[in-house]
């Protein structure tokens, strides 16, 4: 996944109730349970099924960063499913969603004026039935570029004055 579908599995994490296990043989023996079966993370993680023994036995403690990464990811892919569920639930129908973003705005005009295109930062909050957009786009798999364009179409329909004596 990019960064922008990564962005809203940080938002979604912010509500766990419980912080996801952080050493490497608590990463392994939840995998194991979730999974039943070292066979099963091994084969997940590309790894030997010896090599998950190890961990879970606390033979082995820090695995290489390309192991860490992937291990990390699975862990908190499926940390607090319930959890997860409710919290995109509760964005998608009442809460809405809080974007925090960079992007080129500005009005056709000379090179040089003020209305002249530029990076800004925005923080915006969108409306539930955007939120459910990108939720449900980010669940059927959509790529980061897709969840960007969704995003992008939402902040443009979000941030238009209504009246032209509004715009400034």
């Amino acid at each position: 996944m990019g960064l922008f579908g990564d962005g809203l599995d940080a938002a979604v994490q912010k509500v766990f109730t419980r912080p996801a296990p952080k050493s490497a043989p608590a990463q392994m023996r939840y995998l194991v349970k979730q999974l039943k079966g070292t066979k099963p993370v091994a084969q997940m993680l590309r790894i030997s099924q010896r090599t998950v023994e190890r961990y879970v036995k606390d033979q082995m403690k820090k695995p290489r960063p390309d192991l860490a990464a992937r291990l990390e990811r699975e862990v908190k892919a499926r940390w607090q499913p319930q959890i997860r569920a409710k919290a995109k639930a509760k964005a998608a129908t009442t809460g809405g969603i809080v974007i925090d973003t960079r992007a080129r705005m500005g009005y056709t005009a000379p090179i040089g004026s003020t209305d002249d295109a530029r990076i800004r930062h925005l923080t915006v909050a969108l409306p539930p039935q955007y939120a459910a957009r990108l939720f449900d786009a980010q669940q059927a798999g959509a790529s980061d570029q897709q969840l960007q364009q969704i995003a992008a179409e939402e902040l443009k329909a979000s941030t238009k004055p209504s009246s032209p004596s509004d715009a400034h």
